[in-house]
């Protein structure tokens, strides 16, 4: 089973979850609401090394128990996952009374950094301790990034005041955008920054992510990178279905 981790007001998740049911494949939606649903038994580390194999672990999917008894199915069933969940807002837990709003988002977000830290299939992205999409990058960062590879960028200038901190880096109607989805880089632009886009895919230890270019062809300069990915583009979707499934197509 493939499973996307998203709010449950993420309509691009929802229409990736019905289309790839559509075409026969087991996929489920976790929202945060499962992440309150009994059923749950995750095991940090053992002794033995037998109680942290993934037939002793649980999960909640869309609503269902994941477990190695009974009719549920067990963990080791999830073949693939998409995390499409940047951080837990507290604004998103309805269910959860409002004074334990905020300590619920805390616990959740640790857990899930554990929990898909933990996974053994493939997962897009995996998560950092700061951030459940992969490294927390400021723009600054991104391009210091792709400088020390050796690739032209775009400066990045930021403006101060007792006010504001503004970044003034601005994608303009003319850049170009590389989409990575493991080895696999969708976008009409030339080899040379299909290539760039993967090397910094690399350096951020990423597989899904998003690079902007200032026009399809050298010496095009970068401008910046995306961990949130548009998923609703038909090729993008099908790049991280055949991921999830264990594809490994060359750029």
């Amino acid at each position: 089973m493939l499973v996307i981790v998203a709010s449950r007001h993420d309509k691009a998740a929802k229409a990736l979850v019905a289309n790839w049911a559509a075409h026969g494949h087991g996929v489920s939606l976790l929202t945060l609401e499962d992440l309150s649903v009994v059923g749950w038994r995750h095991y940090l580390s053992s002794i033995d090394g037998e109680i942290n194999s993934p037939l002793s672990s649980s999960a909640v999917v869309g609503g269902v128990a994941m477990s190695p008894t009974g009719c549920a199915i067990a963990l080791d069933q999830i073949t693939g996952v998409l995390s499409r969940l940047p951080s837990i807002f507290e604004q998103e837990l309805l269910h959860i009374v409002p004074e334990d709003r905020a300590y619920v988002a805390t616990e959740m977000n640790a857990f899930l950094i554990a929990w898909l830290s933990s996974l053994k299939c493939p997962v897009l992205n995996r998560p950092t301790p700061t951030y459940l999409l992969g490294p927390a990058w400021r723009p600054e960062q991104w391009v210091y990034a792709a400088a020390q590879l050796g690739i032209p960028v775009r400066p990045v200038r930021r403006q101060s005041s007792m006010s504001a901190n503004v970044c003034s880096q601005v994608l303009e109607k003319s850049s170009v955008k590389v989409t990575v989805v493991g080895d696999r880089c969708l976008g009409e632009v030339e080899k040379t920054l299909a290539s760039y886009a993967r090397r910094i895919a690399d350096a951020a230890e990423v597989d899904l992510l998003t690079v902007h270019f200032s026009s399809s062809e050298s010496p095009a300069e970068f401008l910046g990178a995306d961990l949130w990915t548009d998923i609703s583009a038909p090729d993008v979707g099908d790049a991280i279905l055949e991921y999830l499934n264990g594809g490994n197509a060359k750029c």
